[in-house]
């Protein structure tokens, strides 16, 4: 698989089990450990990365299913990228910040990331759902929303 651009080489049975989450070797194999397993059943979003363009959950992919795909994780995003950015200066009065404890930050950052690159321009409602399945524990969810709204924006120049 490539991950963050970069070819990844594995054996089976060697370097992990067939069993093993393509999160628990991310993180576990890889050092990637921007993804957070919180629930472990794909019911909080913290685990989300992007495989071949698309946000997916990586607690509830095999790494053997991930060979051949491309991966990304937050680590493989810019630190210019208007998604990043958009999260680290939310902070509107009335909305509030897009991250407090920071735990489900890169799960969020993931799914807005994919979420954006299909639909540039979305409306505040078709954010909602498109994050539906990311659980903030701090509550910051009208920071978030406000916080992709914001990197639409920055993405088209605007």
């Amino acid at each position: 698989m490539t991950v963050n651009g970069r070819l990844q080489s594995f054996l089976l049975g060697h370097d992990f089990a067939a069993t093993q989450t393509l999160a628990d070797v991310l993180r576990e194999r890889l050092g990637l450990t921007g993804l957070k397993i919180a629930c472990d059943e794909g019911a909080c979003g913290a685990c989300t990365v992007i495989m071949d363009g698309r946000a997916v959950l990586s607690c509830m992919i095999l790494a053997v299913e991930a060979a051949g795909h491309e991966v990304l994780t937050i680590e493989g995003l810019a630190g210019d990228d208007p998604v990043v950015k958009a999260f680290a200066c939310q902070c509107e009065p009335g909305h509030g910040t897009a991250l407090q404890c920071g735990f489900c930050t890169p799960g969020a950052v993931m799914t807005a990331k994919a979420f954006l690159d299909e639909n540039p321009d979305p409306t505040l409602d078709e954010v909602k759902e498109a994050l539906a399945g990311n659980l903030c524990r701090c509550g910051c969810y009208q920071g978030i929303a406000q916080a992709v709204l914001a990197a639409a924006r920055g993405r088209a120049g605007t």
